[in-house]
């Protein structure tokens, strides 16, 4: 199978985060269904607040052309969604808004063009995650109608990071997993277009040829 590629990332860069340590789970998964994962760390690009005039001024900001070129070359997400007063944390639309900035003559948000998110978070995270599919929805992702809330987060983990809820760790799992299959079918799609693509022009080659044969009384 073809690796498929996810980025995986929780929406806040908060040292010992739970949001992490859930998106996690779902990352480990989706390597076991044989898909590739990349998990930054949010600390290693810092942004300042999305100000259209700086971005006119200066371009886009080297931080923002990393972290877009990972949405670019991973193109799915997985997402761990923290919540700050029953909304979408800075840091996470901050990152949106910065990575949604087109170069010349690029479409209009080709970054998220027809990605597929899935979204996770800990308690009271419902909020936050009911924000987060509006706005990718919006900007078009496509974003998987399940996702997870882990309650009661501060004795949610075990050691080993794993969530002590069997049911819990499973659904968690199955989402990374999900991701995992989708992009995997994807990619035997696209590897069986591009070999009738070139069965195709093989054929048209040997008729253009067959063709000039004939034009020449050859057979």
């Amino acid at each position: 199978m073809s690796e498929a590629c996810i980025l995986a990332f929780a929406g806040s860069a908060r040292e010992e985060l739970y949001n992490f340590r859930l998106v996690q789970v779902a990352a480990e998964d989706a390597r076991n269904a044989e898909a590739g994962v990349v998990l930054p760390n949010r600390r290693n690009h810092p942004l300042p607040l999305f100000d259209e005039d700086l971005e006119k001024k200066q371009g886009m900001l080297e931080n923002a052309v990393r972290l877009k070129r990972l949405s670019l070359e991973d193109q799915e997400l997985l997402i761990s969604v923290p919540e700050y007063n029953s909304f979408i944390t800075p840091l996470l639309k901050n990152t949106i808004d910065w990575v949604s900035g087109r170069a010349k003559g690029e479409p209009i948000k080709a970054v998220y063009l027809d990605n597929l998110a899935a979204l996770m978070g800990v308690s009271p995270g419902l909020s936050g995650l009911v924000n987060v599919r509006s706005i990718l929805s919006s900007i078009v992702v496509i974003v998987l109608p399940d996702h997870v809330v882990v309650g009661r987060v501060f004795e949610a983990f075990d050691e080993d990071g794993r969530l002590k809820d069997e049911k819990q760790q499973a659904n968690v799992q199955g989402l990374g997993e999900s991701v995992a299959k989708i992009l995997g079918r994807q990619a035997q799609a696209a590897s069986v277009g591009h070999t009738v693509c070139r069965h195709i022009s093989v054929y048209r080659s040997r008729a253009e040829t067959l063709g000039t044969d004939h034009q020449h009384g050859r057979t």
